[in-house]
């Protein structure tokens, strides 16, 4: 039946691209990677030899109907990725027609209400997380400003669906476009609601059926300054109960203010959330079939050695806040220099929630695990100050230097590390050579008296633009209380790009640790390997 569907969808594309009417696009990537066992590291071989993931999507659109499907491969999944992402097949497929303000999707689809508290259906290949739902979705306009969303369906677990059925709606009201107001302040309204049901076949407990989740959110922009605050409220959820009959409720908030003109940007961020670990299967542990998202509240780092201690998001209980302000020194004196010098100052502190028992995840999969807790007890703190100055017209220099403390035990479950002070520094160079060749130094340097001790990283990539990179990484852990431990983890990647395709192939070693992206993180295995990426779009 399935296969008869998947054809009913991809009728159309054939079709079309015969007729030549309507717009076909679409992209694909694929991922290869060898495994070779490195004791060392502790990286093992697979029976393979050859690991791969694939994607391949196809849009084709005319007029207001659009129909899609994504293809996807699996032989067998990379190492870092859920094992049960295994086969071949087509899981996301959909049909989406709009008319008069009404649009209708069937099939596969994404959607977030808010900033996701209670809803977040989304897809992120880096962490291996895809729980699009299937079923049916509208949205209308009914009137200016107005705008809601209902749907209907089933969350994807892997090459399969949830047992639970999720339903939801929302609303938003932009005030002043509803009411014709010409005001220098907008405001917009929201809210939502979410619920769950799967049905009960214990016979010992009274596990309720329906579960069902609510939020209000408002934004209001007045010139430069933007606030936005949502709280959502999750009630007789099964999911982290204290007893068998006693189902826990659960609370979030989140609220930011931001104020931006030119030249300054200032960010103020916190929330407060316990117990709303939401998903579309009661049963469901680790990344699987979770329905909501909570923003991450830390900065998120793209060099390597600031990013080496990641912090997870804690959804069964934390408090935290952010306040990030940027700052551009006017070019033409000795600290702004002939093209100005721009500064990044960032801080954020993440805690227990006070008072009591609360919930913390047993891993950075969020599985609920029932723990005592002081309410002063730090997860987490970053302090960071980044500058990026560019000196002339063939170099640009940025620096970074950043204090983290990070509470290993509770993020990753690992007792006996406690919490670990680290200090960093990098500093990163780009020199342009002459017109389209250039090179990028990176240098970092992880100070920590913890886990395991110091670590170097240097970078060199030589870009040829538009078509060539190549570069080299040699990470370093020298400072590891186990000789055996201070090792380099060395890299090399060629790559090469020709309009919408490009072409990577590298070889070097991956250290074990935790990969994050907003909060949400996965457990990367070492390994020591080839890696052949290929992505193009049409």
């Amino acid at each position: 039946m399935r296969k008869i569907i998947v054809f009913l969808f991809v009728l159309p594309l054939l079709g079309a691209a015969q007729n030549n009417s309507g717009e076909i696009h679409g992209d694909f990537d694929l991922s290869l990677q060898t495994y070779k066992e490195d004791k060392s590291i502790g990286a093992l071989s697979v029976d393979e030899i050859m690991l791969n993931n694939a994607y391949l999507n196809i849009l084709y659109t005319k007029g207001n109907f659009t129909v899609g499907v994504r293809y996807e491969s699996y032989l067998n999944a990379l190492k870092d990725f859920d094992p049960r992402y295994n086969g071949n097949g087509i899981p996301y497929r959909f049909a989406q027609y709009n008319k008069d303000g009404l649009d209708i999707t069937a099939g596969s689809f994404y959607e977030q209400f808010g900033s996701g508290l209670i809803l977040r259906s989304y897809e992120e290949k880096t962490l291996g997380i895809d729980n699009a739902m299937d079923g049916v979705r509208l949205r209308y306009r009914p009137l200016k400003g107005v705008n809601l969303k209902t749907f209907i369906g089933k969350e994807r677990k892997f090459f399969e669906y949830s047992r639970g059925i999720v339903r939801g709606a929302d609303a938003e009201i932009n005030i002043n476009d509803a009411l014709n107001l010409d005001l220098n302040t907008k405001t917009i309204i929201g809210g939502s609601v979410v619920s769950r049901f799967q049905n009960s076949t214990n016979p010992n407990f009274n596990i309720p059926e329906n579960v069902a989740a609510f939020a209000g959110r408002m934004n209001i922009i007045s010139g430069g300054l933007n606030w936005y605050s949502e709280y959502a409220y999750k009630i007789n959820d099964p999911i982290g109960s204290l007893t068998e009959n006693n189902y826990a409720s659960g609370n979030a908030i989140t609220s930011n203010l931001t104020y931006s003109q030119r030249g300054i940007g200032i960010s103020l961020e916190a929330h407060r959330v316990d117990n709303m670990v939401f998903r579309a299967d009661r049963d469901a542990v680790g990344k699987d079939l979770l329905l909501n998202y909570i923003p991450a509240i830390s900065k998120q780092h793209a060099y390597t050695l600031i990013s080496l201690y990641p912090y997870a998001t804690q959804p069964s209980g934390e408090a935290g806040f952010q306040v990030d302000i940027f700052y551009k020194i006017k070019k033409g004196d000795w600290l702004g220099g002939k093209y100005g010098t721009k500064i990044d100052v960032n801080f954020s502190r993440i805690n227990a929630l006070n008072g009591g028992p609360s919930y913390l995840s047993d891993d950075i999969n969020h599985e609920p695990l029932l723990v005592s807790l002081k309410g002063e007890e730090l997860y987490y703190k970053d302090f960071n100050i980044e500058i990026n100055r560019k000196i002339n017209k063939k170099v640009r220099l940025a620096a970074v230097l950043a204090k983290q403390s990070y509470n290993k035990d509770v993020v990753q479950q690992q007792t006996g590390y406690g919490i670990i002070e680290s200090d960093i520094a990098v500093l990163e160079v780009i020199y342009k050579i002459k017109r389209g060749h250039s090179i990028r130094v990176e240098i970092q340097k992880l100070k920590t008296e913890q886990d395991d001790g110091d670590w170097s990283m240097g970078l060199a990539e030589y870009t040829i633009s538009p078509h060539w990179f190549f570069s080299v990484q040699d990470l370093y852990n020298w400072g590891n209380k186990n000789l055996d431990k201070q090792l380099h983890y060395f890299n090399a990647n060629i790559g090469y790009i020709k309009g919408a395709n490009r072409f990577t192939i590298g070889y070097g070693k991956k250290r074990e640790g935790i990969f994050c992206v907003g909060g949400v993180c996965k457990t990367v295995p070492s390994s020591n390997g080839l890696t052949l990426s290929i992505s193009s779009s049409f």
